[in-house]
């Protein structure tokens, strides 16, 4: 009987191969950039035609190297950057796997042009497919030029797999932005078929992201710097405003290497917490750096994909650098009216980012002991701090909300809805509603965290006859509503008895408020990413909260700001609206003529 298994030729394994790294033409203007780094290059060139598919140059002015390592960096697994086992446990290079010249001649027509200082010639060596066709020598500055022409041209199954010219030219674009964010100390050109796409020059890391991603964003950008002994975290957030559809635009590093995280991106979503208003996902430029022993980036043939050794650190450690850098910033969304845009008589007005002062209420010096009460809600002054927001944080929103003078300004309610008031750059206006959904919400995370419910026990205990939906619902959240403030006693034939109620909730409104949060809680059931915790302090928070139309004393309304900003995030509600919104002085100034 024959033998049915054989050796590949060489030639159709390193085809096989080549597959692994070179997908499409980003994947070899990602290897050759990444060779380009290696090489130290102050500036580096890439141009392309036809998407990459006819030709791909990319130009370096780095160490470049003699004829001997040119000769041998075309073949595979040669390598300068790997030369023991041990090597791989601390990987600190970008192209380590002496791969990438090899695998993109194998589908290619290639020519490589280097020289180093030391020579006064540069070695040129042209390759076709898997054959060496000529080593010459040629006039060329120090550094590295691979042309790569006819990509695919021999494996044509895998051209015809090829996106669309404006996708393939998208993902080129999109490699040489990541690794030009990630650089900015290098100069970087981009052209597409004599069409300049980027030409950055060196800079800071802020100019190179306001280069690449606008003015706009760049002004909005809220910097990010954390250093310990175990891992480092620089880098920008963009405000909530800009957050963006898709997460094309979050630009994560590892050691300054691009790489794709859901662990990481999932803890800088859950960072920015309810503050994406829209939904949506939070525009960010960070760099991450870690001790390459404590990292494997050699798990994935493109290198994009990571295994951290302690997955479960870096997560609590991301997570909280971005709930801080959060919390320090003013996050209230500034109003402009468009000029130009009346309708029916009304001017048209959106929010854009500010990053001015915190706002500076004019309240009464000594408001008193008083506690909001509304519809049944009351609202101690005694509100826990923050469980996330450090410490300086919290002592200054308090600050914020201090009196600064006892009749210097005053306090208004606008249509039993808003509360307006003076702050030093113009006027503020809160939504009384979300705002004490903002502080209700909180605390009931507070009670859930320590296990301390604030109940107040009824006299008259209230017996509620339920559905079987509600009353298994309700034997399911027992022990949370316990945390929550409901002491109930479970009867057979759904019913329940309610013996006492959290201490926001007003005496005779226990029933109405505990099917309205049972309704909420059933409401918010496929909501992504929350628990049934979380679910439950939402609901609670939207019921008992003061509602639209409720008035409010100047004393009350005091309280409720006062209370708002000493939660870690008064800037939107626990669904994500905003409570605060700032007109500043210069609009109105402008409103009225008088700039």
């Amino acid at each position: 009987m024959p033998a049915t298994i054989h050796i590949m030729p060489p030639e159709l394994a390193n085809k096989i191969a080549a597959g692994e790294v070179v997908q499409r033409p980003a994947s070899a203007v990602k290897e050759l950039i990444e060779n380009a780094l290696d090489a130290g290059a102050r500036r580096i060139t890439v141009h392309v035609k036809d998407a990459g598919r006819a030709f791909i140059q990319v130009s370096d002015d780095g160490s470049g190297m003699s004829a001997e390592d040119a000769a041998l960096s075309i073949h595979r697994h040669a390598t300068s950057k790997v030369l023991r086992p041990e090597d791989l446990e601390r990987i600190g290079t970008f192209g380590f796997r002496g791969e990438a010249l090899a695998s993109i001649s194998a589908v290619s027509q290639l020519e490589l042009r280097t020289r180093t200082a030391l020579d006064d010639v540069a070695t040129v060596v042209r390759v076709d497919g898997d054959t060496v066709r000529e080593v010459t020598k040629a006039a060329a500055g120090v550094g590295t030029t691979v042309i790569v022409k006819n990509l695919f041209y021999n494996t044509p199954a895998r051209r015809n797999f090829l996106k669309t010219r404006q996708t393939e030219l998208k993902n080129i674009a999109d490699v040489v932005t990541r690794a030009a964010l990630a650089h900015p100390t290098i100069a970087w050109l981009l052209v597409s078929d004599d069409e300049t796409f980027l030409d950055l020059r060196p800079g800071t890391s802020q100019e190179r992201v306001s280069a690449i991603l606008g003015e706009r964003v760049g002004q909005s950008l809220m910097p990010v710097e954390e250093r310990t002994d175990y891992l480092s975290i620089e880098g920008f957030l963009a405000r909530p405003e800009f957050a963006r559809r898709s997460r094309t635009e979050q630009y994560l590093t590892l050691n300054r290497r691009p790489i794709q995280n859901k662990m990481i991106a999932h803890a800088i979503f859950q960072g920015y917490e309810h503050l994406l208003i829209n939904g949506g996902f939070p525009l960010f430029v960070l760099d991450l750096t870690i001790d390459p022993a404590r990292v494997d980036v050699n798990v994935h043939p493109s290198k994009l994909e990571v295994k951290f050794e302690q997955e479960g650190t870096i997560y609590r450690m991301v997570l909280s650098v971005i709930r801080k850098t959060l919390a320090a910033n003013d996050l209230v969304p500034r109003v402009e009216f468009r000029d130009g845009n009346a309708v029916n008589g009304e001017d048209r007005f959106h929010l854009v980012p500010d990053i001015p002062p915190a706002p500076v209420f004019a309240f009464r010096k000594d408001p008193g002991p008083t506690n909001v009460v509304d519809g049944g809600s009351i609202l101690p002054l005694s509100m826990p701090a923050s469980r996330h927001a450090p410490a300086e944080t919290v002592e200054h929103r308090q600050g914020a909300a201090r009196s600064i003078d006892a009749d210097a300004r005053a306090i208004w309610q606008i249509q039993n809805k808003y509360i307006v008031s003076q702050v030093r750059s113009g006027l503020v206006i809160v939504d009384q509603h979300v705002a004490h959904e903002r502080i209700l919400y909180e605390r009931v995370l507070a009670n859930f965290e320590n296990s301390l419910p604030a109940i107040q026990q009824l006299l008259f205990p209230q017996t509620l006859e339920l559905t079987a939906t509600d009353y298994a619902l309700v034997r399911e959240l027992e022990e949370h509503l316990r945390l929550l403030g409901f002491d109930i006693k479970l009867f057979g034939k759904n019913t329940v008895v309610i013996e006492g109620i959290p201490a926001d909730v007003k005496v005779g409104n226990e029933k109405k408020i505990l099917l309205d949060v049972l309704e909420e809680y059933k409401a918010n059931e496929h909501a992504e990413v929350m628990d049934a915790r979380d679910r439950l302090a939402k609901s609670f928070a939207c019921k008992a909260a003061i509602k639209a139309g409720d008035p409010l004393t100047s004393n009350e309304m005091t309280v409720l700001i006062e209370q708002l900003f000493l939660t870690k995030m008064p800037y939107v509600c626990p669904h994500g609206r905003p409570v605060v919104i700032r007109i500043p002085i210069e609009e109105l100034d402008r409103r009225f003529g008088r700039t």
